[in-house]
């Protein structure tokens, strides 16, 4: 497939839209059928696990193992407690990202994403003309390995901005590693499989969301429908406002905040080296007409030149191989969600 090519940027961002006309939303946000948040879609039970008990070996035999391989097999995603980073330190990181979505256009703009790149601040890569865009502006930075850091686009005010960043990304590495190989033992693999396709070289993605009063949430997302390319990604939600909603059995559910956990859940990379097993889930953003809200993404994806395919393991005459040897992912991946359409489908066999 051809590489994309960007068609002019938006010139405004969603939240200077949203402050400019706070009754009307421009046509090019307008989707049919999306709902409001409401009573009307029922609340996902995402299970919690206990990160800690999975870090323990002694402690992760059966039960443990057998819960973590049910919730990403079954919804995809986890509410990821006692993960080591204290309650204080989350808030401190939504802080500053409130504090920087908070700042004039003139200085956030300073940081704005190059056409044809996501590094950076900005909005949607507009791909075609008739492209219906998200109600979402964002901050989009690498954070590992530190050498590919672009420091261009990380913000200095406010002050403490990188430094918490920064640690952020280090407790983040810890955590992924305890999950993979979690995963890996909860499928009766040696616990480095996953991680060695992982590869030593991967990226992690920080993706800093600000979604603005909108005045139609029936008719406007924050973001559209898909799945992620990543490996796996982890989720700091808004502390008070919802907005998440994850696809299961055909029917979209929201889900709820726990204020000091993580959301995590398993991108199309760890579907694609699970065989399957785990189901990297389908979700969406909805707005809200009453309150703004911020959440923190960060994404764990390999090197481009990394191949990922289905471990040799889990392969067998019951369970065939479902999916073909990939490489550079992302760059699919970012082609086809554009186009409201799953990269999955070229993963395929």
């Amino acid at each position: 497939m051809a590489q994309p090519i960007e068609l002019q940027p938006q010139a405004i961002t969603v939240q200077e839209l949203a402050a400019i006309n706070s009754r009307q939303v421009p046509e090019r946000y307008i989707r049919e059928g999306v709902g409001a948040l409401d009573a009307s879609f029922p609340v996902l039970d995402v299970p919690t696990i206990d990160l800690q008990l999975l870090a323990s070996s002694s402690s992760t035999s059966g039960d443990k193992l057998d819960k973590l391989r049910s919730a990403l097999s079954s919804y995809g995603c986890i509410q990821a407690i006692n993960h080591g980073i204290t309650s204080a330190f989350l808030d401190k990181l939504r802080e500053v990202a409130r504090q920087f979505f908070a700042l004039p256009s003139e200085e956030k703009k300073k940081y704005s994403r190059e056409i044809g790149s996501i590094e950076g601040y900005g909005n949607d890569m507009i791909l075609s003309e008739d492209q219906i865009l998200d109600w979402t502006d964002r901050l989009y930075l690498i954070l590992r390995p530190e050498d590919k850091q672009t420091l261009k686009f990380w913000p200095e005010n406010p002050e403490s901005f990188r430094g918490i960043l920064n640690d952020y990304s280090t407790k983040l590495h810890v955590i992924l590693e305890v999950l993979l190989k979690a995963m890996a033992r909860s499928l009766n693999l040696e616990e480095n499989q996953f991680l060695q396709q992982y590869g030593d070289q991967a990226t992690m993605q920080a993706r800093f969301n600000f979604y603005p009063i909108c005045p139609r949430p029936d008719q406007v997302l924050g973001v559209k429908p898909h799945a992620d390319g990543s490996v796996i990604t982890m989720l700091l939600q808004d502390k008070e406002v919802e907005g998440l909603q994850v696809l299961k059995d055909d029917q979209w559910f929201n889900v709820p905040i726990i204020p000091q956990a993580l959301l995590i859940n398993v991108g199309d990379q760890a579907e694609i080296m699970s065989n399957g097993i785990f189901k990297s889930p389908v979700h969406r953003v909805v707005t809200n007409s009453e309150r703004e809200r911020i959440t923190v993404a960060v994404f764990c994806i390999p090197h481009p030149d990394q191949e990922i395919q289905p471990v040799e393991e889990l392969i067998n005459e019951t369970h065939p191989r479902l999916y073909k040897k990939v490489k550079d992912y992302v760059s699919l991946y970012f082609q086809y969600y554009q186009q409201g359409r799953r990269p999955m489908e070229a993963a395929l066999i």
